[in-house]
């Protein structure tokens, strides 16, 4: 009878386990954007956003090229932690360009430059960048995320969470 029980909890258990890692995944799923044309990509090269300097910058100057889009922000420790080596992989992976948009203000931007050193455009959206992030398809609007865009101006693929870099290191290579 013990034997029967345990069987029992351990199905039950597994069952739970699985339903559990299902529902985690969907959660972090985030649909692909797969053209240019498409309105996540369109509308963000519509914007005009300060840089870290506070200077107007037209993201438009980077339709055509391909980018890693990296939302982030200054309060979150994961966007921190990825940024030195995002900044390191700027200097390796031309004709790449890294952007960083920033859920954040001018000034707490402008403060993370210049005490990390990055060495890739940043540029202030404030919280306006949670609507162009739930275009992309993240629609908990987490951070860090991270926008990959190919040779041909496509949106390839899209990061949610802390960046794994040999996966990105990968996907790069496939451009």
């Amino acid at each position: 009878m013990k034997t029967r029980n345990l069987l029992i909890f351990i199905i039950v258990a597994v069952i739970a386990a699985g339903i559990g890692a299902y529902v985690s995944h969907q959660r972090t799923t985030v649909k692909l954007a797969t053209t240019a044309t498409d309105p996540a990509l369109a509308a963000l090269f519509a914007q005009t956003l300060p840089d870290s300097h506070g200077k107007p910058q037209a993201l438009s100057q980077w339709q055509g090229k391909p980018l890693i889009i990296n939302f982030w922000a200054t309060w979150c420790a994961p966007c921190v932690q990825e940024m030195p080596e995002l900044a390191a992989m700027q200097k390796e992976i031309t004709p790449v360009q890294i952007i960083g948009i920033g859920v954040d203000s001018q000034e707490n931007i402008a403060q993370f430059a210049e005490k990390m050193h990055i060495n890739y455009p940043l540029y202030v959206a404030g919280t306006g960048a949670t609507e162009w992030m739930r275009q992309f398809g993240n629609s908990a609007g987490g951070l860090p995320f991270t926008v990959l865009v190919g040779l041909d101006g496509n949106v390839k693929k899209v990061y949610l969470g802390r960046l794994n870099f040999e996966q990105l290191r990968q996907d790069l290579k496939s451009l």
